[in-house]
């Protein structure tokens, strides 16, 4: 349904003739660079890389992603105890109004589980990231080679 300009999306959720997901802030966050490093062997697990830039006036958080090219798409922070590099998951990835959030290499990054077919240098994955608000955000990655590092 659509409403007049005029007709502010509170008053539209007030009286009733909006749903509430239709209400949700206009604003997107914007996935820019995604890409996936190949490596020259046939893995189980593969990482993804992207800048998550939040243009709008509120936090954005991403609770999860997902792909049709994977069994399993999570969030993985790597952190550094005792000298010892580690790999986490974090449930929630939280990008602050008007700033940007790095997936990359050493930090936080996406972890590809079971990739459905053998990708190729040069191919684009889709990868679906939900938000905690219930929208999903739609990205390509662009796979390259092992040593690729942007």
């Amino acid at each position: 349904m659509a409403f007049p300009r005029a007709l502010d999306c509170s008053l539209a959720l007030l009286l009733g003739v909006a749903p509430l997901s239709a209400c949700a802030e206009s604003c997107a966050p914007v996935v820019e660079g995604g890409w996936i490093r190949n490596p020259p062997a046939a893995l189980p697990m593969l990482a993804g890389y992207a800048r998550i830039s939040n243009p709008c006036k509120g936090e954005v958080v991403v609770v999860g992603a997902s792909s049709p090219a994977f069994a399993e798409a999570t969030l993985h922070a790597t952190t550094v105890e005792n000298g010892i590099s580690r790999m986490r998951e974090t449930r929630a990835l939280r990008v602050p109004p008007g700033k940007l959030v790095a997936l990359e290499p050493g930090g936080m990054h996406l972890m590809l589980m079971h990739p459905t077919h053998r990708l190729r240098q040069g191919e684009q994955v889709v990868i679906t990231f939900q938000l905690a608000d219930g929208r999903t955000l739609d990205a390509r990655f662009d796979v390259k080679g092992p040593k690729a590092v942007k």
